[in-house]
């Protein structure tokens, strides 16, 4: 029984909480009640329709202290300055939803189950269909009447061509099309256009057709006047005439000896061949006797005896000013042959294969106006009919062209290397050695013009 207290004494006030509490020998701070769940902090954001957002891949970054004493640039940011597509955004970064926990709240998105596309295919079409920036309205509309559609959204409606499987999955779906995404909505949509995806294409097709036309046209005129420059180059055919008397020279004594012509390859070979002095090129010495020869033949033409101040010079400013006069000359091969240089970069194979490729999507153009089409009274049937006549007509002007330019190529072709093989892997290979060349001849005129030339009586002792 506890003692009683003395009537009249005040008992003394209770002891304050210990700071800690003794447990098992150990003390510990003494932990309060947790807070109602009311004050518990809110991590979950939610989205403008009151739905919370869905967790997305994190940005890890390091985040900067407000600093209330100093201005800082993110003080001059506005809230509204700048919006994000949250369904992109979504749709990109965001976590596969099956692994998404079960206690989460499920957002408005509808669940993988309800696709049709698979995820990797629907992420891409909805990326497209945002770059559209049109409603899939507006592009059925434009499709029915064959107008109203740039080319930047064309192609991208080409990349969203359904396969087949796609297709009969859409077609057939049967389920509320709410839940379905607004890419497959989109595409839902365009397949009730007959031959929706086969309009976008002829759509495409006359979108770029002129401008593939004249890049063709372009292409088989340069190729001519190429053909005409290389053929009708009398430097050229001065510089041939050089490379083989010195390679005949070369070669005196050897199976190689007495040739009467050589494939164009070795003129990139003519650098190969040094001199005894470890400096001079085959190359150079054939230059310096061109540019000597050409030097001596504007001096004597009637330009040359117009200028009359080479008189009273002597031996070694003579030779000075046809070194010059020669070098003018020989460095200005390459202007002369600048088609010949552009041509190289061309490949004949792609040129064919793009005109053969405007036939073929002719072909399919005029499938789909006169037998798919041909019974709808439609303004795309009748804007495609009016240029299928115009198309058809450069169609076959770009394959004469075709024509006439390959001729022209193995003609040029079999004038230097007289008859070749019908199989011959590049027929503009003769282009590209020529281009390279005359890199090498420029590199060469730039060096002589900043040296003499040898004053050996036989320059070609210099490679014996």
């Amino acid at each position: 029984t506890p003692p009683k207290t003395p009537v009249g004494i005040i008992p003394p006030p209770p002891c304050p909480p210990s700071l800690f509490l003794k447990g098992n020998g150990i003390g510990g701070p003494v932990k309060g009640p947790p807070p109602p769940p009311s004050q518990l902090p809110q991590f979950t954001q939610l989205g403008k329709d009151g739905a919370p957002l869905p967790k997305l891949k994190p940005l890890h970054w390091d985040k900067v202290r407000a600093a209330p004493d100093r201005s800082m640039v993110w003080d001059k940011l506005r809230s509204s300055s700048f919006e994000f597509d949250e369904e992109m955004i979504e749709s990109l970064f965001g976590y596969n939803l099956q692994n998404s926990m079960k206690n989460e709240v499920k957002s408005k998105t509808p669940s993988p189950s309800k696709h049709v596309f698979e995820p990797k295919r629907l992420q891409n079409i909805t990326i497209l269909s945002k770059a559209l920036n049109v409603t899939a309205e507006q592009v059925c509309d434009a499709l029915l009447q064959g107008e109203g559609l740039c080319l930047q959204q064309l192609e991208a409606l080409v990349k969203m061509v359904p396969t087949k499987e796609e297709e009969a999955k859409l077609s057939s779906y049967k389920g509320d099309v709410n839940e379905l995404s607004s890419a497959e909505q989109f595409v839902l949509a365009m397949l009730n256009v007959p031959f929706a995806f086969s309009r976008v294409e002829a759509m495409l097709y006359r979108e770029t057709f002129e401008d593939e036309a004249v890049h063709l046209r372009k292409s088989f005129s340069m190729l001519e006047r190429a053909c005409k420059e290389l053929g009708s180059s009398r430097l050229f055919l001065k510089i041939l005439e050089a490379v083989l008397k010195t390679g005949n020279r070369m070669n005196v004594g050897t199976i190689r000896g007495g040739a009467r012509a050589f494939k164009l390859d070795a003129l990139l070979k003519l650098a190969d061949v040094k001199g005894t002095d470890g400096k001079t090129t085959l190359l150079h010495f054939v230059v310096q006797e061109i540019v000597r020869s050409e030097g001596i033949r504007v001096s004597e033409s009637i330009m040359g005896k117009i200028n009359q101040k080479s008189r009273g010079k002597n031996v070694e400013e003579t030779e000075e000013d046809y070194k010059r006069m020669g070098l003018d000359l020989v460095s200005g091969l390459s202007i002369e042959l600048c088609n010949v240089k552009k041509t190289a970069t061309i490949d004949l194979d792609v040129l064919a294969s793009s005109v053969l490729n405007l036939s073929e999507e002719m072909a399919k153009l005029k499938h789909l106006v006169e037998k798919d089409l041909n019974a709808k009274n439609e303004n795309f049937v009748y804007s495609m009919r009016s240029f299928i006549s115009s198309a058809e007509a450069n169609i076959k002007e770009l394959r004469e062209d075709e024509h006439r330019v390959l001729i022209h190529v193995r003609e040029i072709t079999e004038y230097f290397h007289g008859n070749v093989n019908k199989d011959e892997a590049n027929p503009l290979r003769k282009f590209v050695i020529v281009r390279d060349f005359l890199g090498m001849l420029d590199h060469v005129c730039k060096e002589l013009r900043s040296s003499k030339f040898p004053t050996s009586p036989n320059p070609l002792a210099l490679f014996r």
